[in-house]
């Protein structure tokens, strides 16, 4: 029968009590982890976010009416427990915060009696995924993914100091807001008062936070939730947290140097982990030459090499015709995979193509120095040479090739290099590698709509100096705008925004906007934007994805108190549901078969 608290008072959580406790009498609230029952003593593990302590309940101390009460303690009953805090009297436990010392209790009450859990409330679960986000509230007492949690409070924390003593201003923005098509699909909200009218939720708070630099509040942020209805991935959610920052009368020195302060912050106080400063900066296009990727994981080397000068001429078809298309080939060097097993390279093969390759040459050089290659027979013996030595090969060494268009190419080998950084294990989780990605093309061109899209948003401010070739080479043009990458994966990214009226029109006419278009969609930004613009600037971080990395998590879902699965679907609550057709009437919407 669960008792009631009846005034009692918690003085401490579990992992708070240490030696320095010993002689207190002390009162602690908790979960049962654990019932040992040794006959005439009863070992009780208690437990709350701050950790476990263990409660002995001794037959010759404790009367007999406790003693029962203690007996039936199951595992997740919640319990009240007052008593001396004493050295532990077995062997301390070196695993525990609170391994020295133990309660003796004077009182015990049970406040809530628990089922059995359908699994295990223990540190890296080996339960089903699915079955642990359906009951996500009794998976969510895991210690690991309290600390997950605790930690996300933390960096919040620590940023909205950071960020409240550089004179910023946490300003929120609407939720409920109009959809522009550009870019990943909204949410739509139908309106009830207005109807066949529908509000988006904001994919980001873009548009509003260059409004507030137009409004002289000079530096915003905002922790925001934001949403896309995207095809998902596995680590993708429908809604996501920002850490969301605009910043007037600046330029991209001034953006950097704030947020690397910050990050020096936030790692050095929550990890310990010295970030050191400045942070590496590399081009968009450096990156992508070296790393096949504009987010670079640069833990280990494995660089691209671009050998086309060095096979232009050879007779080997796959190079030949990618260098008379206009593109180019280019290798790795897997350093010591030379003896891999046939089965494995075609396994390699299989996943290149994946990534749009057609195929995947290469040259495993043994360790005797014999060469084993899908393609020597097209290449004449100085040719392979010049190609080894062009690699670095040497004996032991596993060369792979791909040969396309530029965009292919990279987008190949970029992803072989992580497979076979996992494969070779050299991807260590507890080493930081920052790195900015800068200066990115302004476009892209976009076949299916036959036209350029804003790499990223419509608003990003051209290199100055790339000006001149907005009309007549568009794909060339710069953005002022940059990503911060960590261990390969973009944490943040922001531009200096277009605060001139002729190059934001000029940036809508090479979109393929016509001013009434233009006018439709972002009016009242224009108009904003005729009333005295500030240069500004901004960044917004994935805080989901930041903190993933910082607890050494393979996936954001453990990171997020109630995430969403693949499919956008809740598992717990059962959302997406019908609705009632009454709620639909009123919204004057009907569903079509």
């Amino acid at each position: 029968m669960a008792e009631l608290m009846l005034g009692l008072k918690r003085t401490h959580r579990c992992a708070e009590i240490s030696e320095k406790n010993i002689g207190e009498k002390v009162t602690i609230m908790g979960w049962v982890q654990k019932n040992r029952n040794k006959g005439g003593l009863i070992f009780v593990d208690v437990r709350d976010r701050s950790g476990l302590i263990q409660v002995v309940f001794e037959e010759e101390s404790t009367d007999n009416e406790m003693l029962a009460k203690a007996a039936k303690l199951r595992s997740e009953f919640v319990v009240a427990v007052v008593g001396t805090v004493e050295a532990r009297s077995g062997a301390v436990n070196e695993n525990l915060a609170t391994g020295a010392v133990e309660i003796k209790p004077e009182e015990l009450r049970i406040l809530s009696e628990s089922e059995t859990p359908p699994f295990p409330i223990e540190e890296n679960s080996k339960t089903k995924e699915e079955l642990r986000l359906k009951y996500r509230f009794l998976d969510l007492r895991r210690p690991d993914l309290q600390r997950n949690l605790i930690m996300r409070s933390q960096v919040a924390t620590l940023t909205r100091q950071f960020l409240a003593e550089e004179g910023f201003l946490e300003i929120e923005t609407p939720f409920l807001i109009k959809s522009t098509p550009e870019g990943a699909r909204d949410y739509l909200v139908p309106s009830r008062v207005h109807p066949g009218n529908f509000y988006a939720l904001p994919q980001s708070p873009q548009i509003f936070k260059q409004l507030l630099m137009c409004s002289g509040y000079d530096r915003y942020f905002q922790i925001v939730k934001c949403f896309r209805d995207e095809d998902l991935r596995a680590d993708r959610q429908p809604e996501f947290t920002q850490i969301d920052m605009e910043l007037s009368f600046v330029d991209v020195d001034d953006v950097i140097d704030v947020n690397e302060r910050l990050l020096a912050k936030v790692f050095k106080e929550i990890l310990g982990e010295e970030v050191s400063l400045p942070i590496p900066r590399m081009t968009w296009q450096e990156a992508m030459d070296r790393y096949g990727s504009d987010k670079p994981d640069t833990r280990f080397g494995m660089e691209l090499v671009d050998v086309t000068e060095t096979v232009k001429d050879c007779e080997f078809v796959v190079f030949k015709g990618a260098v008379e298309n206009g593109g180019s080939v280019r290798g790795i060097n897997a350093k010591g995979q030379g003896a891999m097993p046939r089965k494995k390279i075609d396994k390699l093969v299989d996943f290149a193509k994946d990534f749009g390759a057609k195929g995947l040459a290469y040259i495993a050089i043994q360790e005797d120095g014999t060469v084993k290659s899908s393609f020597a027979k097209f290449m004449k013996e100085e040719e392979m040479s010049a190609l080894i030595q062009a690699m670095g090969g040497e004996n032991g060494d596993l060369l792979l090739f791909a040969a396309d268009k530029n965009k292919v190419v990279w987008d190949v080998l970029g992803n072989l290099r992580l497979e076979l950084a996992r494969q070779m294990e050299l991807l260590d989780k507890s080493e930081y590698k920052f790195l900015w990605v800068t200066e990115f093309p302004l476009l892209e061109w976009n076949d299916e709509q036959n036209r350029f899209t804003a790499m990223h948003h419509p608003f990003t401010m051209p290199m100055e100096e790339d000006l001149q070739y907005i009309d007549t080479d568009p794909g060339r043009v710069r953005a002022k705008a940059y990503d911060i990458v960590l261990n390969g994966n973009e944490i943040g990214g922001g531009s200096v925004r277009i605060f001139n009226q002729e190059i934001q029109n000029k940036m809508f006419e090479v979109l393929g906007f016509t001013p009434e278009q233009a006018e439709e969609q972002f009016g009242f930004l224009l108009r904003a934007f005729k009333y005295g613009v500030p240069p500004h600037a901004g960044l917004a971080y994935g805080l989901d994805r930041m903190v993933m990395l910082m607890a050494k998590e393979d996936s954001i879902r453990d990171v997020i108190a109630f995430p969403k699965v693949k499919d956008a679907s809740d598992l717990m609550t059962e959302a997406p549901s019908a609705v009632d057709v009454k709620q639909l009437e009123e919204l004057g919407l009907e569903l079509s078969e």
